[in-house]
């Protein structure tokens, strides 16, 4: 029996582990780096053992010190979450090896599994379809070249031992192979210690399906259903949904039993999930076994009622699985949204920073959900035969910081709704309502996805996003001159707040800028979203209005149209009345850089005082900046070297992804300020650039 578990991860899955472990009386031990001291995770543990510097493989791949810590500590199993010492077969025999219970499969199924060409061959020899590829052991640039020419283009390259997107790169034409072959080598390499390739033919519109199956020490294997995972960038996925729609119940049943079918050659335990490329034509082909819980299990706990978690360890004990496959039923529809710290708009390139403002859709919170036994079961109708369902599983808070080393996903976003329609409506609307500053983050870009018409057809595929470009990153650059007057408010309300009283305004702010006899008039200029705003204000004094005796009143002006506001300030709240309706608004302010957070609009400005001027040309020469921390990988040029607009010239990784920096013109390149293997700050300059060199 498990009365003590450690938990060897970090963020949103250690603290979701933890939430069923505790509801199950299990007490919990968490682990973390130096950058997560103070994490969620660690707060809500029982107890925490500190593992060393904040990279990775100086902390939570430390197996070694983990299994140590475990036995000082009497711990009874650990739980590997997803990622990290997860799918590493060593850890589970080392877990063996001490009495520890490994809370995942066998380490010889992790093995099985843990190579995409071995895991082939199994596949192939228990009957389950494959993708036509190269899962060979030769190696040599000339072979994999070959078998790409003779499947034809295009063709895609996948790290053996990868995941995550890691070491996988799209080859459209025969002359792109070799450079590509070497990004995706160098990736796999740096991320999973091989660079052993497959080679996959790639299919123009699948979708990504997986089912998602459980299996026990007594022979029983279920499947729970499926899941459509086919809107990604970069191969990660970024909203997922479950059932999958348009998905005919033959085939749910024909993939499931193909996915218990995989899991039964390689003797499954546990959780798994089997993935599955779904053509147009209602084939299927095997991708790849995860051996472990997934990022998006949530959507399967919503559409099942079951705690999938619960199940592991249960599993882990020994118990026969709770349920058999008859009683498994499907009520309604979920979506995830990852909600991560990047800029879809520039290449949804990782961010990194404090987390100075978090609001979460009113229909749940973190604590809320943390501290609730029931959100795993499917919700009851009500009389009127309509429900609704909000979830988040985060491990993070206000304050927390986004750390260069680890995966940039700030939350999981997870809504049910009776049917996809509805749950789809739920979503837009959570969406709207979750606010987050201090960091760039994709939850306009995931807005503009779930509102778009195309996903609300449901017309999936793993080219979902490309495919939809136009539409997806047209409202990126938000115009907010609606928010002009509210924008006003903030600007005078937070300039006058006095911190001591409680977050109210001040005396001298609630007067309005009294003068003598007149009204006091100000101009203010603000850049908003990049734009620049010229604004008139006049401070009004008035007996009171129907919001409270203490709010500003102010008269704003643009060029073009002229507003009546009052408002003032709780906490991080705006109140605020423009020309009669009523608005709240959350707000953060980052050194005199502000965000504004409405139901319907977000935008972010400055004031921009008088006195600055244009000094974008006071440089003679380009430099290239770093886009983040990050680490540089490779020089690809040599110095001295002249160069055309858009050559790549070095490559830095961040965030576990790689990042190619180009010119930005033609030019020269005169020197390089980092070697491969130095950390740089993001902001760095990192290149010694001429452009448009002259008699060279």
């Amino acid at each position: 029996m498990i009365k003590k578990l450690l938990i060897a991860n970090r963020g949103e899955i250690a603290c979701r582990v933890m939430r069923t472990a505790k509801a199950m009386g299990i007490q919990t031990v968490a682990v973390y780096s130096d950058a997560d001291a103070n994490a969620l995770h660690v707060l809500q543990a029982d107890e925490a053992v500190y593992l060393g510097p904040a990279p990775s493989k100086d902390s939570y791949l430390r197996g070694t010190a983990i299994i140590e810590y475990a036995k000082k500590l009497d711990v009874d199993a650990i739980h590997p979450g997803y990622g990290f010492l997860s799918e590493n077969a060593d850890f589970a025999k080392a877990c063996a090896a001490h009495d520890i219970i490994f809370v995942g499969p066998p380490a010889s199924a992790i093995e099985a599994m843990g190579s995409k060409s071995a895991a082939k061959k199994i596949m192939e020899g228990a009957g389950v379809p494959l993708v036509p590829g190269y899962h060979g052991d030769d190696q040599d640039e000339a072979t994999l070249k070959q078998a790409s020419d003779a499947m034809g283009y295009p063709v895609l390259l996948k790290a053996a031992a990868g995941g995550g997107g890691k070491g996988m790169r799209q080859v459209w034409k025969e002359s792109e192979f070799s450079a590509a072959l070497s990004a995706a080598k160098r990736e796999s390499m740096a991320s999973f210690g091989d660079e052993h390739m497959l080679v996959e033919k790639y299919l123009t519109r699948p979708r990504h399906v997986e089912i998602q199956v459980f299996c026990d020490t007594h022979g029983n294997g279920v499947y729970l259903f499926e899941r459509d995972c086919s809107v990604q960038r970069r191969h990660q996925k970024v909203i997922e949904e479950a059932p999958a729609p348009n998905f005919p119940a033959n085939i749910r049943q024909q993939m499931g039993e193909a996915a218990l079918q995989a899991a039964k050659a390689i003797n499954y335990v546990g959780a798994g999930t089997v993935e599955f490329l779904y053509d147009e034509d209602g084939s299927f082909y095997f991708m790849e076994m995860n051996t472990r819980l997934q990022v998006e299990h949530p959507v399967t706990e919503m559409i099942t009622g079951e705690d999938l978690v619960r199940w592991q360890l249960d599993v882990a004990e020994g118990k026969t699985l709770p349920k058999t496959q008859s009683e498994l039923t499907l009520t309604g529809h979920a979506f995830e949204a990852r909600i991560y710290a990047e800029d879809p708009n520039n290449d949804f390139l990782p961010a990194s920073g404090t987390l100075s403002l978090i609001k979460t859709p009113m229909l749940a919170s973190p604590a809320s959900y943390q501290n609730s036994q029931s959100l795993n079961k499917t919700p009851t109708l009500s009389s009127q035969g309509s429900a609704s369902k909000v979830r988040i599983d985060t491990g993070v808070q206000q304050g927390d910081d986004i750390s260069v080393y680890y995966d940039p996903m700030i939350s999981k976003l997870v809504v049910w709704g009776e049917d996809r329609e509805s749950a789809l409506k739920q979503l837009v609307s959570a969406l709207k309502q979750y606010h987050i500053d201090g960091v760039t983050t994709n939850i306009d870009f995931l807005i503009d996805v779930a509102s778009s018409t195309p996903f609300s057809n449901a017309e999936l595929t793993t080219t979902f996003i490309d495919k939809h470009a136009d539409i997806l990153f047209s409202s990126q650059s938000k115009s907010a001159v609606a928010e002009l007057p509210a924008i006003a408010l903030l600007t005078v309300l937070s300039r006058n707040q006095d911190a001591a009283n409680d977050g109210l305004p001040s005396p001298w702010g609630v007067v309005g800028a009294w003068r003598p006899n007149m009204e006091y008039q100000e101009s203010l200029s603000v850049i908003v979203n990049d734009a620049l705003h010229s604004l008139t204000i006049r401070h009004v004094t008035k007996s009171g209005n129907t919001l409270n005796q203490k709010g500003t009143f102010l008269k704003v002006s643009t060029d073009s149209e002229s507003f009546e506001a009052t408002g003032y300030l709780v906490g991080d709240k705006l109140i605020a009345s423009v020309d009669g309706v009523g608005r709240t608004y959350h707000f953060s302010n980052n050194e005199g850089q502000f965000g504004l957070f409405g139901q319907d609009s977000n935008c972010h400005f400055k004031v921009v005082t008088p006195d600055i001027g244009d000094d974008d040309d006071n440089q003679n020469g380009a430099s290239l900046d770093a886009p983040m921390n990050g680490t540089v990988v490779a020089h690809l040029v040599e110095v001295g070297a002249s160069v055309t607009k858009d050559a790549p010239l070095l490559i830095m990784e961040a965030m576990k992804m790689e990042h190619s920096i180009a010119a930005p013109c033609d030019g020269v390149v005169r020197g390089y300020f980092y070697q491969p293997g130095e950390l740089v700050d993001g902001g760095s300059v990192l290149i010694d650039f001429d452009p448009e060199p002259k008699g060279e």
